[in-house]
């Protein structure tokens, strides 16, 4: 069941971006679910994260949708192939507080440049990241987190994060 519903959350993202032309060669999709991450885990959580790269190539819109996640703390974009955790290079929601509850629909919504870039691309152009991306070497991430640290790990508390996609 948890397939056609990222398929779902694939066609409102796309129809989500609205008047912004979705050549393949400047829109970055990231299809989220537990299934992706390392290492994977139950939640029935999925998302989309859709990335339109500007004419000049110097800013990367994105939206971030999420269903059925409860305690979203973060989401991010990581550097590292499939299989892979890596470090940190852009911020797409949060940090909030923990032990938010249930989020469903848009969560993230903005524009990534150069100046964006933390960690290992800090102080580099966008073009890098770009060559990420288009290399297979970017993932989305959304971290959750129920704010107690005497519960066990498990969907909504899943702070190394909760669903992941790579970048494509």
């Amino acid at each position: 069941m948890r397939r056609p519903l990222t398929a779902v959350l694939a066609g409102v993202s796309v129809l989500a971006v609205g008047s912004v032309a979705l050549a393949a060669d400047s829109t970055f999709l990231a299809h989220l679910s537990s299934d992706d991450e390392v290492p994977a885990n139950d939640s029935l959580a999925v998302g989309n994260a859709v990335f339109h790269l500007s004419d000049d190539g110097t800013e990367l819109e994105f939206k971030l949708i999420v269903a059925n996640i409860r305690n979203v703390v973060q989401a991010h974009i990581h550097l590292a192939p499939a299989g892979v955790n890596g470090p940190v290079v852009a911020f797409l929601y949060g940090p909030v507080a923990p032990a938010g509850g249930r989020a469903q629909g848009p969560i993230g919504r903005g524009t990534i440049s150069a100046a964006n870039l933390v960690g290992p691309l800090a102080g580099h152009p966008l073009s890098d990241l770009v060559a990420q991306i288009e290399g297979g070497d970017a993932y989305v991430n959304v971290h959750t987190s129920d704010g107690d640290p005497s519960t066990p790990a498990g969907p909504g508390d899943l702070p190394a994060g909760e669903i992941r996609g790579q970048m494509d």
